[in-house]
């Protein structure tokens, strides 16, 4: 037990995780409509929708072929060198708004990148699996709404994404469990969340094993937080459509 981290350490390691699901939050809550609305530029057919599907192809092939930590870097330093000096000044220096009890602040710009970074990345990708989900929708379903007199954006919304949705929820709860330890490389660019500050622990205590293993059982920790909900909501559905059923 005397071995073990002090309070101290662990209010580092608890702050670290904190952050680290705030920025995985974050990232996920925005890319999932992005990703949504990039899947449906994809199936884009008309003469200048094929302009804007070629783009959303164009988006998704550089994004998921360069590697996260480079496009970290690149929202950081690259993105740093190209603003006005002026915003630079205002984006790192610290605001703060106290609407009633709240006090919110806004966040740094080490903070303000890996979320820009982590967002524009996760969108790719979840893009892919709304882009799955609504090919595993069958033909027949969009021939048979448009018999039924419904146009494009219709079918889309009544037909089709409803089943898409059930398809690519799976894959999309794996995406949002990569979300939280992708967060791991915005450390690269200054961020302090959990791997950040388990570094920050492992330096000044030299105790590595602690530091990291309390890391790795609060990640794991989140994970299975999330594979329990997607659990939870898969035999909440299953019952439902045995009710329907009955």
């Amino acid at each position: 037990m005397h071995n073990w981290l002090e309070p101290k350490y662990l209010a580092w390691l608890e702050q670290g995780f904190f952050v680290t699901l705030m920025l995985s939050a974050c990232a996920a809550s925005c890319a999932t409509p992005l990703g949504f609305l990039l899947a449906v530029a994809r199936t884009a057919s008309s003469k200048p929708g094929g302009a804007v599907a070629r783009a959303a192809a164009l988006y998704v092939f550089v994004v998921r072929n360069s590697p996260l930590l480079v496009q970290l870097l690149f929202w950081y330093f690259g993105v740093a060198a190209v603003l006005p000096s002026d915003w630079m000044t205002w984006l790192n220096t610290p605001h703060m708004a106290t609407p009633g009890p709240l006090t919110l602040r806004w966040p740094t710009f080490e903070l303000f990148a890996g979320w820009v970074g982590l967002t524009c990345y996760t969108t790719a990708f979840i893009g892919e699996e709304f882009l799955a989900g609504m090919r595993g929708v069958s033909r027949a379903q969009w021939h048979a709404a448009a018999a039924l007199g419904l146009g494009r954006y219709a079918t889309l919304r009544h037909v089709i994404l409803p089943q898409a949705l059930r398809i690519a929820t799976p894959p999309l709860v794996g995406q949002y469990m990569n979300v939280i330890k992708n967060s791991s490389l915005t450390m690269a660019i200054g961020v302090g969340e959990l791997s950040y500050m388990s570094r920050q622990v492992d330096t000044e205590s030299f105790r590595t094993f602690q530091a990291f293993g309390t890391a790795t059982v609060f990640y794991v920790l989140a994970i299975a937080i999330i594979e329990v909900a997607l659990v939870l909501w898969q035999r909440a559905g299953v019952r439902g459509l045995q009710r329907g059923r009955a």
